[in-house]
């Protein structure tokens, strides 16, 4: 899945909470929030609300060992306080009544008794108070992130459910599917009916798979051998999506069975699941569409099923249709026929083995347009009003799929490959097998109104998701801890087939760019590791970062780059060959690997060092002589003043070194090696002016040099910066201004750097150096900094004058040439630098005086429609042409123009209409969010739009995705005060503890500590010397 984003950059509640002192004796409460810790795969979580696990009263439910010793331990802490009446009667007669009447005082004895029960008493109660997060078990105290016995789970029927963990169990393997579905797109419901044939690999009495929202009106159970069909009951769990069925007998090992399940539920109106959406069309005509988006866990709400990547199963699918509409599935039709009252029931061959999350059917007014290559019939479907649109798209798929077949030696294995642009979904795109979906914008190409980025936008998701064809789908990881494998293959290769078939494109500048965002978000506390346990929801939603798509990504460059092109492909074409229709681990990968490498390089034990610890290794090089010592540690933004984190000093990366001098000749350069211990000494043969490590950034890591090489950097830059490529430019920047975060260099450094830009002709340094300093810009914006800002872009303006000057408001020139004019142009006018608004408006006026249908040149629509937007008039008009355009990315610049606007009403106008989904699709409302969030006028209106509507945020989008981590980050990273801190803490500390535990809060936290620290170490010096 390719999360959409146009750029990216608590206290716990009480495991026990006092329910031994609750009116019910018979009950334990053993907790009422839900375990959030990252589990091992055999761990459970802990009961919701309103789910107990009784103690007495069993009746005739028979409990094995270990839930008798559950049984005792539950017993011995909480039975002598809920019966503590009984226990005071008891002790009364510890007491002597004296000749009077009245109580004489307690022996010794008495009160020796009295007091060890006190002690104990008060033990417990400290023990339950200050260790909050322990859960007693008969193997004593453990934490939520530790193992616990099972506990036995209440199902909505109030029997006991005979299943307690959140991951389904092994003993039962799903063979195949027949899936019935017929959708009502007017009343937005839907009935179904699902068979399974099923394998039993262990005995057992009942089958537990995934089920979710869905009325289920009847269970037949058949044997393979009897095909005898009886109904069954079956018990449900909400908390964990679980059924339950319950056999009528004992299922035998090695014996296969079927299920028919029966049910209705309704179409989602949010975008997982199988989700319906309306549209108009180019009449204004209502349109009704239905698609699916079951990735990570919402194939469970379309149909019964077991629901883990894992559990691979063949699937039939069946669809029940009026006649208007065009059904598509994984696989090609089989047959169409003709029902009662007008309906259509299409069926579609039965699919190959492959996960739950890979199964699609879309039902909608369709067109599409098609080529055949090498057997498979290539076709892109869309709306009928935008098949024009179409053949960039299907001319990028046919070359691809071809390039793909070729370099991984396996063949596509479907005979179809459909790619369909949906009218509105979350995502980027999703891989399913043999029917891809996308956005609009990721599919669609308008020659008049696409820039060069739109159209590499669109090449890159075509790529990203043909790769998922083979990685993700032919080979699968067997849980989402690993999805890294799955997404940052198909990154890696996105980028790396674009630079064989594209090379014009120049696709390695995005990559380059993405690398450096993302190793500002594995610098911070918040990180994790690339494969991390997951267990709940929110966990698994967390997963699709940038981390699992491009930290994943950057790591296999690092080892392509290592081990040579030849030896890289050779060992994923083993790994794909060896594991075809298997799930998998990391492990896998890098035994295949080490098949190549054999006894030249241990890469399994490399590559754990990367995927196994969060954060990355800086790396400091000072040279002496003919000698260089470097040495490693671990990157670490901190709100202290140390860039170390004291838990990481243990941290060692298998780093592969290269190197270059400025005495290098070919073919000795680049040296190359592993630092695989904290330091060591290089030698050289001759003493050298400077050394640059790192060559074209293809390590994941950060380097450090001593002043005077720094020094020695910066002067070859400033005389000639032909003997370092672009990518190493960008790489200097980058690496510099990150270190002046920590403390290690001087920003006067890192601006000292940057100096040399009047000469740089390369768009990579020219975007990292903008990126940089625009951070800087926003910051100091915010807390009202404004000449001092404005100071900053007067010294940028300055050096990137010639290149700014050089500009013409064409789209002419190298792609790479076109994305630096819409930079420089884009940078221009938002700070209002010489002529560059007044040119943009003349532009404007023109489209204007032409009723929107003039061409503009496509690379600077958006500084063209900024500029417009300015005005009330010019606002107006871009709002109406918006509501009438039939191009998304045209669309898309208007709509990021609209909230660029500095009218708060206007602001607040756009928001809701984003989360009311009618006027303006709810897919937008994170670029609107977004935009706003930047702009001075809106920043603070942003983040209070997200306090006020957070819950209605999370029901559409859901808690933990990528969406929401996108709303997130958007609205806080420009905070820089403790007020704003605080705020931000209280008000996620006031929702539920799933969400003060989301990575995405505690990165925000720790991401304005950060700039609250940037501002004291750096505001004076900054307003000094700048």
């Amino acid at each position: 899945m390719e999360p959409f984003t146009s750029d990216r950059l608590q206290l716990p509640r009480n495991m026990i909470e006092n329910s031994m002192f609750e009116e019910e004796p018979d009950v334990v409460d053993l907790a009422k929030e839900p375990c959030l810790h990252p589990l091992e795969p055999d761990e459970v979580e802990y009961e919701p609300r309103g789910s107990r696990l009784l103690v007495r009263g069993l009746g005739e439910h028979e409990m094995d060992e270990d839930e008798e010793d559950y049984e005792s331990s539950a017993k011995l802490l909480g039975m002598s306080f809920m019966n503590r009446s009984s226990g005071l009667r008891n002790n009364i007669t510890g007491y002597r009544q004296g000749p009077d009447g009245a109580c004489s005082l307690p022996s010794a004895r008495t009160m020796l008794v009295c007091t060890f029960v006190l002690v104990v008493a008060v033990s417990v109660i400290m023990v339950i108070y200050l260790l909050p997060r322990c859960t007693f078990t008969k193997e004593g105290c453990h934490k939520k992130n530790q193992s616990m016995e099972l506990i036995q789970p209440i199902a909505t029927n109030g029997k006991l459910f005979p299943w307690a963990q959140i991951r389904l169990p092994q003993n039962i393997m799903p063979l195949q599917y027949e899936l019935n579905i017929y959708p009502n797109l007017t009343t937005m419901q839907f009935k179904g009916s699902v068979e399974i044939k099923v394998q039993v690999l262990k005995v057992t009495r009942n089958i537990i798979l995934h089920s979710s929202g869905h009325n289920i009106s009847k269970v037949l159970f058949a044997s393979g051998v009897s095909k005898q069909e009886k109904q069954v009951e079956f018990l449900e769990y909400k908390f964990h999506d679980q059924i339950a069925i319950v056999a009528p007998e004992a299922l035998l090992e090695g014996h296969n069975y079927t299920l028919k399940i029966d049910y209705s539920a309704n179409i989602s109106s949010n975008y997982y699941g199988f989700y319906g959406v309306t549209y108009e069309n180019e009449n204004k005509e209502k349109k009704y569409f239905a698609a699916t988006q079951f990735e990570p866990l919402a194939a469970r709400s379309a149909f019964p099923c077991f629901d883990e990547p894992a559990f691979k199963a063949t699937f039939v699918i069946k669809i029940v249709r009026e006649e208007q509409y065009t059904a598509l599935s994984n696989m090609p039709k089989k047959s169409s026929v003709q029902m009662e009252g007008g309906l259509i029931k299409d069926e579609f061959f039965e699919s190959v083995k492959m996960s739950t999350y890979l199964v699609a059917f879309i039902v909608g007014e369709l067109k599409n347009m098609t080529q055949e290559t090498d057997g498979t019939l290539v076709s892109i479907y869309t709306v009928p009003e935008k098949i024009d649109q179409v053949k960039h798209a299907l001319d990028t798929a046919v070359k691809l799929l071809e390039f793909y077949q070729h370099y991984f030696e396996i063949k596509y294995p479907l005979q179809k490959l459909d790619l369909v642009a949906i009218p509105d979904i979350q995502a980027g795109a999703m891989e399913n097998w043999g029917l891809i979906t996308f956005r609009e914008e990721t599919l669609l190409y308008d020659n008049n109104t696409s820039s060069v980025m739109d159209r590499k936008l669109v090449t890159r998701i075509i790529a990203h998701e043909l790769a998922h064809q083979w990685f993700g789908n032919l080979v699968t990881m067997q849980w989402w801890n690993d999805l890294w494998l799955n997404e940052g293959f198909a990154t890696f290769m996105e980028y790396f087939s674009l630079n064989k078939n594209f090379k014009q494109l120049s696709s390695y500048e995005d990559f380059l760019s993405a690398r450096f965002k993302t190793m500002k978000k594995d610098s911070l506390n918040s990180s994790h590791a690339t494969s991390s346990s997951v267990q709940s929801s929110e966990q698994i939603e967390e997963m699709f970062d940038s981390l699992s798509y491009f930290k994943g990504a950057s790591l296999l460059l690092m080892l392509k780059t290592f081990l040579t092109e030849d030896v890289f492909q050779h060992s994923i074409v083993i790994y794909l060959h060896n594991h075809s229709y298997a799930s998998i681990q990391s492990d896998d990968l890098w035994n295949s690997f080490n098949e190549v490498t054999r006894e030249t390089l241990d890469v399994k034990t490399m590559m754990k060092t990367w995927t196994l610890q969060p954060g990355f290794p800086l790396v400091t090089v000072q040279r002496k002589g003919k000698q260089i010592f470097v040495q490693q540690e671990r990157f670490f933004q901190s709100a202290t003043n140390s860039g170390v984190h004291p838990s990481d000093s243990s941290h060692l990366w298998h780093i592969p070194l290269s190197y270059i001098t400025s005495d290098c000749k070919q073919p000795d350069c680049p040296h190359r090696l592993l630092l695989d211990k904290k330091s060591d000494v290089l030698s050289l043969t001759e003493e050298v002016q400077w050394v640059k490590f790192n060559v074209d950034m293809t390590g994941y890591y950060i380097v450090h040099y001593a002043d005077p090489d720094w020094d020695a950097l910066i002067q070859q830059l400033q005389r000639n910066i032909s003997v370092l490529s672009d990518k190493d430019r960008a790489g200097l920047i980058n690496n510099i201004f990150e270190l002046s975060s920590l403390g290690k260099v001087s920003l006067k450094k890192a601006f000292d750097l940057i100096d040399y830009l009047g000469n740089e002709t390369h768009t990579a340094p020219i975007t990292e150096a903008l990126f940089q300093t625009d951070l800087i810009y926003d910051l100091l914006e915010k807390i009202g900094e404004i000449e001092l800002a404005q100071r900053m872009v007067t010294r940028l303006a300055k050096l990137l004058q010639h290149q700014i000057q050089q500009q013409t408001w064409t789209d002419e020139g190298t792609p790479s040439k076109r994305e630096l004019r819409s930079l420089l142009l884009n940078f221009a006018c938002t700070h209002r630098l010489d002529n560059c608004n007044s040119e943009a408006l003349k532009l404007f006026q023109a489209w204007v005086d032409s009723n929107g249908t003039k061409s503009l040149p496509t690379d600077v629509l958006t500084v063209v429609f900024k500029a417009g937007a300015k005005t009330e008039e010019g606002w107006m008009f871009l709002f109406e042409k918006y509501s009438s355009l039939e191009s998304e990315t045209e669309r898309n610049k208007i709509l990021e123009a609209l909230a660029s606007t500095e009218d708060v009403r206007k602001l607040h106008w756009l928001l809701r209409a984003g989360l009311d989904g009618d006027v303006i699709r709810a897919q937008k409302l994170p670029l609107i969010i977004k935009t706003v969030g930047r702009s001075f006028a809106g920043h603070l209106f942003a983040w209070d739009f997200v306090k006020e509507n957070w819950n209605r945020l999370v029901q559409k989008f859901h808690l933990g995705s990528y969406t929401i981590q996108s709303i997130v980050a958007g609205t806080t990273h420009l905070f820089s005060t403790k007020t704003h801190l605080s705020e931000v803490q209280l008000f996620f500390e006031a929702q539920s503890e799933a969400t003060s535990r989301l990575r995405c809060v505690q990165e925000a936290i720790q991401i304005i500590q950060l700039n609250i620290q940037w501002m004291e170490k750096n505001l004076k010096n900054l307003s000094f010397w700048l």
